[in-house]
C-alpha cells in the first residue's frame, strides 16, 4: 500500500467558533487543522506543534492578534512561520500595523473562498520560492568550496589560482634542466562586454578562452583562470609561440559573433629562478602586460629586468608619497618667463622637486605620470598652489611687488565642484588677487571632459583668474581647442621649438601659429627656448614672452627672488595692486 504524504499543518486562530469552521471547511483537503481561541492558547499550539501557516484573527480576547504576531517575530523559532492576518473591513491601521510586523498578506471578512483560498496559496508558493532559493545559494556554495578545495575553477573548469601556483611550482622544479614561462593573459575592458550584453555571455566568453588556453597547453605544460578575466599559462619556453597563442584566442573570440571586439593581452615572464613564488612570477608577467594593454599593434610584451626595477621604483614612491608631503620634501622651483620687448620677467611658471632624504633629487617624470594615475595628483596639486601662493604674499612683503605664477591643474581637479572655491580661499588667506596666479591646463585634460572643464573655466575667468593652454601642438586637436576652450595664452610645445631653425615648415608653422593667437586675441608663450637664433627668430615673428633655458633654469625660491630683487620693475603685471 502507498505510504500517504504527511500534510503540512494550518493553525486558525480566533474567538468566533464560526469563523473557525467556515476556514476550515476551505482547506481541510489540504492541510491538517488546528484551532485556537485567543492569542495565547495559539502561542501554545505553536509551541507544542510544527505549524506551516497561520491564519490569526486580530481581534481577540486574552491577547490580540497583533501581539501574538510581535512575540512570533521576536522568537528565533517561529519567525519564519507565515501569517495571515483576518481581519474586517474597518479595520485598516491594524492590517498596516500587522503587514509592518511581518505578516505575509491578510484576508477580509466576510471571507469569499476563492480569495481566501488563493492568498494563502500565492503565501505559501512565495515561501517555497524563497526555501528553494535557499537551498539553491547552499548548493552553490557548496559546489564553490568543493571546486576549491580540489583546485579546480569552477566556470572553466581549469586550475584556480591557488592549484596554479602549487601545480606550477611542482611542474618546474620537477623538470629543472627545461626553461619554462609564465604567460599573464587578460581582456581589454571586458567589464564592456557585461555592460552590453548580460553576465551569460561574459561567462560564455570566459569558458570559450578557457577551452582555447586548454587545448594550447594540453600536455606541454598547465593553465589557469585565476579571478575575474585573468588567466595563467605555465609551459616550456620553447614551445611557446605567443603569435600563434594570440591568433588562436582571437579566432575563438571571433566565431562568437559579439556586438564588442575581444581582445587578450599578454605578458610572458622567463623563468629564472623555478623557487620564486608563483605568485611572483604572475605578478612580474602581468607587469609586462600592463606595458602593452591597449595598443592594437603590440598584444604582448616580455618581462626584463628594467620592468623589475621601475615596479620598484613605483613601490617607493607609492610608499613614501604620504610621508614626503608632510615632511615637506616637495619644494617648487620656478621658471621664468621672460619678455624681450620689457627686457624682464614678466611671469613664472611653478613646477614641483621631489628632493627625498636618501634617493636625491627625483624627477618628476617618474612620479607625475604615477600620481596622475592613482588620483596622488590632486593632493600634489593642492600643496603646490598653496607653497606659491605662501611664496607671492613673501615676494610682495620683501619687494614690494608681484610678479605672476602659472601652476598646474590637472583633469582630476576639474571633478572638484570645489575647485574655484578652494582657489579663493587661497586668495584670501594669503591676501591675493587672481591675477597673481595664472591656471595651465593642457589639451589632452580638455579632451578628457570638455563640459566640465569649459564650465569650470568660464567660472574661473568670471572670477578674474586666467588660464594657459600648456603643450599646445602635443595632442591632435589643437585648432579646436583654440576654438572651443576659453584660454586667455596660448603656450606652445618645445617640440616645435626645437625644430624652427633647422626646418622650414616648423619655422612657419610656429609662424602661422603665433600670427592666429594674435588675431583672435591670445598671448603667447614660447616654452623650451635654448639657444640664441631661437629667439631671434622668436622675436622676428612678434613673439615677445619666452621661457627656457636660454634666459633661466628653473630656480629654487630664494634664487627665484633674489632674481626678481634685481629686476627692474617693468611692465603692467608688475604693479602695485590697487590698495597697497
Amino acid at each position: 500500500m502507498e505510504k500517504k504524504a504527511k500534510r503540512p499543518c494550518m493553525l486558525i486562530v480566533d474567538d468566533v467558533e464560526i469563523n473557525r469552521t467556515i476556514l476550515e471547511e476551505y482547506f481541510k483537503d489540504d492541510y491538517e487543522i488546528l484551532h485556537a481561541e485567543d492569542g495565547q492558547q495559539a502561542l501554545d499550539v505553536i509551541e507544542e506543534n510544527n505549524i506551516d501557516i497561520i491564519l490569526l484573527d486580530l481581534v481577540m480576547p486574552v491577547m490580540d492578534g497583533i501581539e501574538v504576531l510581535t512575540r512570533l517575530k521576536q522568537n528565533s523559532r517561529f519567525a519564519s512561520i507565515p501569517v495571515v492576518a483576518t481581519t474586517a473591513r474597518n479595520e485598516v491601521e491594524s492590517e498596516a500595523k500587522m503587514m509592518e510586523l511581518g505578516a505575509a498578506d491578510f484576508i477580509t471578512k466576510p471571507y469569499h473562498p476563492t480569495i481566501v483560498r488563493c492568498r494563502v496559496r500565492n503565501v505559501m508558493a512565495r515561501l517555497e520560492n524563497e526555501w528553494r532559493k535557499i537551498e539553491q545559494a547552499e548548493q552553490k556554495v557548496q559546489f564553490l568550496e568543493l571546486s576549491r578545495k580540489i583546485g579546480e575553477d569552477p566556470l572553466t573548469h581549469l586550475y584556480n589560482r591557488e592549484k596554479f601556483c602549487t601545480a606550477a611550482a611542482e611542474l618546474m622544479q620537477k623538470n629543472s634542466d627545461v626553461k619554462y614561462a609564465i604567460v599573464y593573459l587578460d581582456i581589454s575592458h571586458f567589464k564592456v562586454v557585461n555592460d552590453l550584453c548580460d553576465i551569460e555571455t561574459g561567462n560564455l566568453v570566459l569558458k570559450t578562452a578557457g577551452a582555447c588556453f586548454a587545448h594550447y597547453t594540453k600536455d606541454r605544460g598547465i593553465c589557469a583562470r585565476l579571478e575575474a578575466d585573468h588567466f595563467a599559462i605555465c609551459m616550456p619556453l620553447d614551445e611557446l609561440k605567443m603569435d600563434e597563442l594570440i591568433s588562436a584566442v582571437d579566432e575563438d573570440m571571433q566565431m562568437l559573433v559579439l556586438p564588442h571586439t575581444i581582445l587578450f593581452y599578454a605578458g610572458v615572464l622567463p623563468v629564472e629562478n623555478v623557487f620564486l613564488p608563483v605568485d611572483q612570477m604572475c605578478d612580474r608577467a602581468h607587469m609586462a602586460l600592463s606595458t602593452v594593454k591597449d595598443n592594437y599593434r603590440k598584444r604582448y610584451a616580455f618581462y626584463d629586468d628594467k620592468m623589475r626595477e621601475r615596479m620598484m621604483d613605483e613601490q617607493m614612491i607609492l610608499r613614501e608619497m604620504e610621508y614626503a608631503i608632510e615632511q615637506k620634501q616637495f619644494t617648487i622651483y620656478l621658471q621664468p618667463i621672460y619678455s624681450t620687448v620689457k627686457q624682464c620677467d614678466t611671469s613664472a611658471e611653478a613646477l614641483v622637486r621631489w628632493t627625498h632624504p636618501t634617493e636625491g633629487m627625483i624627477s618628476p617624470d617618474r612620479f607625475i605620470p604615477l600620481f596622475e594615475r592613482n588620483g596622488f595628483i590632486v593632493r600634489l596639486d593642492h600643496y603646490v598652489w598653496e607653497e606659491v601662493c605662501r611664496l607671492l604674499a613673501d615676494e610682495r612683503a620683501k619687494l614690494g611687488r608681484v610678479v605672476p605664477v602659472s601652476v598646474n591643474v590637472s583633469r582630476l581637479d576639474f571633478y572638484d565642484e570645489n575647485l574655484l572655491d578652494f582657489f579663493l580661499g587661497l586668495m584670501k588667506k594669503y591676501d591675493l588677487e587672481p591675477w597673481m596666479i595664472k591656471l595651465e591646463v593642457t589639451e589632452s585634460a580638455y579632451t578628457d571632459n570638455p563640459q566640465q572643464i569649459m564650465k569650470t573655466m568660464k567660472r574661473f575667468q568670471e572670477a578674474g583668474f586666467k588660464f594657459l593652454m600648456d603643450d599646445f601642438g602635443s595632442g591632435y586637436s589643437s585648432l579646436s581647442m583654440l576654438r572651443n576652450l576659453p584660454v586667455n595664452i596660448l603656450k606652445i610645445d618645445m617640440k616645435f621649438v626645437q625644430e624652427i631653425v633647422t626646418s622650414y615648415r616648423a619655422a612657419k608653422i610656429m609662424e602661422h601659429i603665433v600670427q592666429l593667437a594674435h588675431d583672435i586675441k591670445m598671448d603667447v608663450v614660447i616654452e623650451g627656448v635654448e639657444t640664441k637664433e631661437q629667439v631671434e627668430f622668436l622675436q622676428d615673428i612678434g613673439c615677445d614672452e619666452i621661457q627656457g633655458y636660454y634666459f633661466s633654469r628653473p630656480l629654487p625660491r630664494d634664487e627665484y627672488l633674489e632674481r626678481l630683487a634685481e629686476s627692474p620693475i617693468v611692465g603692467e603685471s608688475m604693479e602695485l595692486s590697487e590698495g597697497w
